[in-house]
């Protein structure tokens, strides 16, 4: 019997949380959901260039649990480009290092640890500040987690 899933870390939370084709209305599109350990896996290889085993490290996972993640994410990519479809990321069981601190008044972007918890903008110092990873959080547990 196989034990509880292991969560996989994640260095920051995607910036961008879907991709469409262009000109075509979203009503209209067949979607697939990426978690985002599965995006995280094509950013340490693909995009980083990273070995298997190190990205695996980097995500405190096995090396053949990160070839089976990153082999996973690719065939999604893959059908959702040739099959013109939807690309939504989200789910997945993961634990995030750091965060995107994201000011509603004036658009400032920041990078900061996960657990230190924003309470104002260091830009502006409006209290209107969002948690970018505690969003991807909320959303793994009603929809594509484990």
């Amino acid at each position: 019997m196989r034990g509880p899933y292991r969560k996989r870390m994640i260095w920051q939370p995607p910036r961008i949380k879907n991709f469409k084709p262009g000109g075509t209305p979203r009503r209209v599109l067949k979607s697939l959901v990426l978690t985002v350990d599965e995006y995280e896996a094509v950013r340490l290889a693909d995009y980083l260039g990273l070995e298997h085993q190190e990205a695996a490290e980097r995500m405190g996972i096995s090396r053949p649990t990160f070839t089976r993640l990153i082999e996973r994410a690719r065939h999604k990519v893959a059908n959702a480009l040739v099959e013109g479809m939807e690309l939504i990321i989200e789910g997945g069981n993961v634990d995030f290092i750091n965060t995107i601190c994201h000011c509603k008044d004036c658009g400032e972007k920041s990078v900061q640890p996960f657990e230190k918890e924003t309470e104002q903008c260091p830009d502006c110092g409006s209290e209107n500040v969002e948690n970018v990873a505690r969003q991807y959080l909320e959303r793994g547990r009603r929809r594509g987690g484990r």
